[in-house]
């Protein structure tokens, strides 16, 4: 069976991501969405909020599971036995970032193929933190997350004002 991981923080989900993972779904036997508990950067949701809204964004994809995890990526992906590690590209900056990450990953996992899918025209720009700032100042995000993030980010922003 061919699975593959696709790691991130996930803070929220959104559409892009979703986007991603179901176009990744449909290359692989198994897809397992890595949730990073650890991050270095401050997040809005916990851990096990993240999880959840990950869960729920991905419910209808049946070869789809969701795990957090708090090691090293690579080995996440060893732990799950998968051989390839999803990632998403955006347009510019996201190259750089990305061909270092693969060359990290062939350097320390060399049976793990790094996997990049570019991201969808539409979602070019969207990034989970642009994302909470335009909640935060009362944009509209509805078309840009799952239904189910939409309403947990106007609940936190609701909550933190």
């Amino acid at each position: 069976m061919t699975i593959a991981i696709y790691p991130g923080t996930f803070d929220p989900i959104t559409n892009g991501h979703l986007d991603v993972a179901t176009r990744a779904s449909k290359l692989f036997e198994k897809l397992v969405i890595g949730v990073y508990a650890t991050p270095t950067k401050d997040t809005m949701f916990t851990t096990e909020e993240r999880v959840e809204l990950v869960k729920q964004a991905v419910a209808e994809l049946p070869n789809v599971e969701v795990q957090p995890f708090k090691s090293l990526t690579v080995d996440f992906a060893r732990k799950v036995g998968a051989q390839a590690i999803v990632r998403g590209l955006r347009a510019g900056a996201d190259f750089e970032w990305e061909f270092e990450m693969a060359l990290m990953i062939k350097k320390l996992a060399p049976e793990c193929e790094p996997v990049c899918l570019m991201a969808s025209l539409k979602y070019q720009f969207l990034s989970s933190s642009l994302l909470k700032e335009v909640a935060k100042l009362g944009g509209h995000i509805d078309d840009l997350v799952p239904d189910v993030v939409a309403i947990a980010l106007k609940k936190r922003v609701h909550r933190e004002v």
